[in-house]
């Protein structure tokens, strides 16, 4: 007659241990299969937020610009679609240089819905560029919209900085375009020391907003407590005074 062994302490402890770890996965996949579809659901939810201008409803919506005073929000209300005029969707608005006298010799003519009505909603405008000979439109970023530039006259030095500090930059000539991504630091430059340069940009949002950074850094209001800039930028205090005194403030 066979005797049947008894099975040993270690295969008893192995099969314990491989019960509990079965648990332990199938405990696990419940989670991930309860959790992904909520990170889903949030990842979702905060694209919607960072995404670029919402989609329009109707074919236009020309803004209605008066008596909304008290109103904020994305856009402006539409007048009735019948209303609509031609005039409504042209401007005249880039065709006449601006005035290049400022401290850094550029200026910047913007389409919006005041002078080109028809633009609200779309999620674009448009501007036109003026800058003197060697003039500078500084570093600067547009917190709501990537840009995308044409040089018409002159010749610019152009380029910015992604997040790794990389600086990707090129010299334009009449014809040229290039594309400045949308929150990153840029810049445009007049190489030429006696004429006049003339640019065309399109840029991907109703209202992309402007931020020189030195503007922002040296003369905010309230300013920037001297501390924080003479340790961030490894200056001392004359140079602070020095550089807000240069830029106006």
């Amino acid at each position: 007659m066979e005797l049947q062994r008894e099975p040993s302490k270690a295969s008893t402890d192995t099969l314990v241990h491989t019960m509990l770890w079965n648990e332990k996965v199938i405990e696990f996949n419940m989670k991930i299969n309860y959790v992904l579809p909520q990170l889903f659901l949030c990842i979702i939810t905060v694209l919607n937020y960072v995404q670029s201008d919402p989609d329009p409803l109707q074919d236009y919506c020309v803004a209605e610009t008066r008596n909304t005073h008290n109103l904020f929000h994305n856009g402006q209300p539409c007048i009735n679609p019948d209303l609509a005029l031609a005039s409504h969707f042209a401007t005249s608005a880039l065709s006449k240089s601006g005035a290049t006298g400022n401290q850094f010799g550029f200026n910047v003519t913007l389409t919006n819905i005041n002078n080109l009505p028809g633009l609200n909603t779309l999620g674009l405008v448009m501007a036109r560029i003026d800058i003197a000979a060697n003039g500078l439109i500084p570093p600067h970023s547009h917190p709501r919209a990537s840009e995308v530039t044409i040089l018409l006259k002159g010749s610019l030095l152009v380029g910015f900085v992604d997040t790794t500090n990389r600086l990707y930059t090129q010299q334009l000539r009449p014809g040229d375009s290039f594309v400045f991504p949308k929150g990153l630091i840029h810049f445009l430059y007049n190489i030429d020391p006696v004429n006049v340069a003339l640019a065309v940009s399109g840029l991907s949002s109703q209202n992309p907003g402007a931020q020189i950074s030195s503007m922002a850094t040296f003369v905010s209001k309230p300013p920037i407590p001297d501390e924080i800039l003479k340790k961030g930028f490894k200056i001392n205090s004359q140079d602070v005074m020095r550089i807000r005194r240069n830029l106006g403030g």
